[in-house]
């Protein structure tokens, strides 16, 4: 996780693993048009696998609590705890629990395969938040006072189009092409931290 700020604010990025589990698995389910439809479908998309005997309105309530869990920080596992070879994370969830027992290894080839892209793009910046910091300082010198107290948390995704959800009060998700364009994210960014600051 990169994080940039002070005492009074911080702008953490992030693309965390659960996240990018849910994602998977949300596509893999079927679920894609019945649970957090505002997020576009997976990039690359993964194909739907045979549900079986799975109660799709169960299994769509479950990845729902699942998700509304850990889509925030601040409530988020810091560890993940959807670990073969059991999933007793999901022994209440039974039906999310059979999905992920059909469908494990491929939702976490893919999950690895994106967290390594998200982690080479990083590494290509030269300074990781540094585009977020500077609008700070420049909106804080425009004020000619210090920021309020805020906090913003960037989870990058990799979803189709370019775009921002806001999920939770202090939470958003961007889309990677939207990360991954400079000129595009400090645009998007740029009222976003004069409404903060």
């Amino acid at each position: 996780m990169l994080v940039e700020g002070s005492i009074r604010w911080q702008i953490t990025e992030d693309c965390p693993r659960d996240l990018l589990l849910a994602l998977a698995l949300r596509e893999l389910g079927g679920l894609s048009d019945i649970c957090e439809e505002q997020i576009p479908p997976a990039d690359p998309m993964l194909e739907p696998v045979d549900r079986g005997g799975i109660d799709t309105d169960a299994l769509a309530a479950q990845w729902r609590g699942w998700w509304a869990g850990i889509v925030r920080r601040a409530t988020r596992p810091f560890i993940s705890q959807v670990r073969p070879p059991h999933f007793e994370v999901f022994d209440r969830a039974l039906e999310l629990q059979e999905l992920v027992y059909n469908c494990y290894d491929t939702a976490m080839a893919w999950v690895e395969d994106r967290h390594a892209e998200y982690l080479r793009a990083v590494a290509a910046r030269e300074h990781p938040l540094a585009d977020a910091y500077e609008l700070v300082q420049r909106r804080q010198f425009e004020l000619r006072r210090q920021s309020g107290s805020f906090r913003l948390d960037l989870e990058v995704l990799p979803v189709r189009g370019v775009g921002a959800w806001v999920v939770a009060p202090d939470t958003v998700i961007i889309s990677q092409t939207l990360r991954y364009d400079p000129v595009a994210f400090r645009e998007w960014l740029k009222p976003v931290v004069i409404a903060l600051v």
